[in-house]
């Protein structure tokens, strides 16, 4: 039961997942700031508010007992979704694979030699063989 614990741990899956869930949630606060403090501003700046919450409010009940009802917080909750959704891709991924282009190395392969060449080769590869099992049998 341990060893199937100790392979698991060592699978370069497990650690490589581990990575990513601690960079991820690091790399939150990041993207959370970007959008907090310099999308949301905009979105406020543009519109009035920078969340749409309180747009539309039903109140049910009389009272101490009033319950809201706010059906317009889904399309904050959207826009903010998709507000870290363009600054992953436009301040992360974009600038990542663009770099990535940059740096890429364009490998060639050769061009496979024309038949006669081919056949030629292996010809004088055959001839070779033969000679070295000639020159290996004979007696000095």
């Amino acid at each position: 039961m341990l060893q199937g614990f100790k392979e698991f741990i060592s699978r370069g899956n497990a650690v490589d997942l581990a990575v990513g869930v601690v960079i991820g949630a690091a790399f939150t606060g990041i993207v959370n700031s970007l959008v907090n403090n310099v999308l949301n501003p905009l979105i406020g700046g543009l519109f009035g508010t920078p969340n749409f919450d309180r747009t539309w409010v039903w109140t049910l009940g009389a009272g101490d007992d009033v319950a809201e009802v706010l059906p317009f917080s889904m399309v904050t909750a959207a826009v903010n979704f998709l507000l870290v959704a363009a600054a992953l891709y436009f301040f992360v991924v974009l600038p990542m694979n663009t770099l990535a282009a940059r740096r890429k190395i364009e490998v060639t392969e050769p061009e496979a030699p024309a038949d006669d060449v081919r056949i030629l080769t292996e010809i004088r590869d055959l001839l070779a063989a033969d000679r070295a099992d000639r020159a290996g049998t004979r007696s000095f």
